[in-house]
C-alpha cells in the first residue's frame, strides 16, 4: 500500500499499479488503437487517392497523431483516468495526492508515452516502472500522476472456532483489562489458521500466546487443558462479555428500562362493567345513575331545587 497524502492532510491508503497488470492495460488499449489507426488509414487512402504525395503524407501524419496520440489523451481525459485496458484490468491514473486526473496530466502522460512506448517499444517504460518504487514510467513522473488499482481482494474473515462445551464459563472472573488489542489479534489470528499450521509450530505458538496471556491476566489454565484450548476459552469469555456491555448500553438508551433489566408488559386494572336495569324501551339506552349526592345538611340538593332526577336509583 501507498500512503497518498491529499491536500487536506488526509492518508490515502491506495496499492500502486505493478508492470505485469499495467502491461496488460497497455497491450489492450494498443490493440484497439492501432485496430482503429488501420481502418480509418484504409479509408482516408481509398479517399483520398487523388490528391498527390505531399497532402497524403500529410493526412497520414494528421491520422497518426489525432488516432494514435490524441485518442488516448481524449480517453484519459474523459474518463478520469481509466481507459479501455485500465478498466478490463481494473486500474486508474490517479494524481499524486489522490484526486482524478485533468487534460493537463493526460497531455503529458500521453506526449511522453510517444517515446516511451511507441518509438522504443515500451522498453524505456519496463526499465522505468521495475526502477520505480510505486511502479511509475516517465510519463507518470513528468505529469505527477500514479497508476492505482481500483478492485482489490477483501480477505475473507473467518470465525474464531468455540472452546470446548466443557470451558464454557470456567473463566468468568478472569480479569481482562489488561490484555492489549494486539494480543486479543495475535490470539485470534492463531486459532482461525491454526488448523493450517504444522502441528509442532502451532503448539509452540499456542504456548507462547498462553504464556503472555497468563502474564497479563495473572490466572493460569486448569490443569490438563491445552494452550489452544485455553486460549480459545478466554477469547470466547471476552466475547460474551462484549455481547452483554453492548446489550446493556442497548438498553441504556430506550426510555423506562433500565440497563441490564428486562421489561415486562404492563397489565391494565380491570374495570367491571356496569350492568343497568331493563327498561321498557328497549331502543334506547338508559343512562347509569349514580346514587344522589346529599349535602351535608342532609337534604337532597336535587330536591330543593326541584329538579327530579331521572333514572334508577338502587335502594339504600
Amino acid at each position: 500500500m501507498s500512503d497518498l497524502v491529499t491536500g487536506d492532510a488526509v492518508v490515502l491508503g491506495l496499492q500502486p499499479a505493478r508492470l505485469p497488470s499495467r502491461a496488460l492495460a497497455v497491450l489492450i488499449d494498443l490493440v484497439v488503437v492501432w485496430a482503429a489507426y488501420l481502418l480509418i488509414t484504409l479509408g482516408l487512402a481509398v479517399a483520398t487517392a487523388s490528391l498527390d504525395e505531399a497532402a497524403m503524407m500529410a493526412v497520414s501524419v494528421a491520422s497518426f497523431l489525432l488516432v494514435l496520440v490524441g485518442a488516448p489523451i481524449a480517453v484519459e481525459t474523459l474518463t478520469h483516468g481509466r481507459s479501455l485496458g485500465k478498466l478490463a484490468v481494473g486500474l486508474r491514473v490517479v494524481r499524486d495526492d489522490g484526486g482524478p486526473i485533468r487534460f493537463r496530466h493526460a497531455l503529458v502522460r500521453g506526449a511522453m508515452g510517444v517515446v516511451e512506448i511507441l518509438m522504443t517499444f515500451g522498453v524505456v517504460a519496463c526499465i522505468a516502472s521495475l526502477v520505480s518504487e510505486r511502479g511509475r514510467r516517465l510519463g507518470d513522473v513528468f505529469a505527477g500522476t500514479l497508476v492505482v488499482r481500483e478492485r482489490i481482494p477483501t480477505a475473507r474473515v473467518a470465525a474464531v472456532p468455540p472452546p470446548p462445551p466443557w470451558l464454557v464459563g470456567r473463566f468468568a472472573g478472569v480479569d481482562l483489562s489488561a490484555v492489549p488489542e494486539t494480543l486479543w489479534l495475535e490470539i485470534r489470528q492463531y486459532l482461525t489458521r491454526s488448523r493450517e499450521l504444522d502441528p509442532a509450530v502451532g503448539r509452540r505458538l499456542a504456548e507462547r500466546l498462553a504464556d503472555e496471556l497468563v502474564s497479563r491476566t495473572g490466572t493460569p489454565p486448569p490443569a490438563g487443558v491445552p494452550a489452544e484450548a485455553y486460549l480459545a476459552g478466554v477469547v470466547a469469555e471476552r466475547q460474551a462479555r462484549d455481547a452483554r456491555r453492548a446489550f446493556a448500553s442497548a438498553a441504556a438508551g430506550v426510555p423506562g428500562v433500565a440497563p441490564g433489566s428486562v421489561s415486562s408488559p404492563v397489565l391494565a386494572p380491570v374495570v367491571a362493567p356496569v350492568v343497568a336495569s331493563p327498561v321498557a324501551s328497549p331502543s334506547v339506552a338508559p343512562p347509569v345513575a349514580s346514587p344522589p349526592v346529599v349535602a351535608s345538611s342532609g337534604v337532597d340538593p336535587a330536591a330543593e331545587s326541584g329538579v327530579r332526577p331521572t333514572g334508577f336509583a338502587p335502594p339504600a
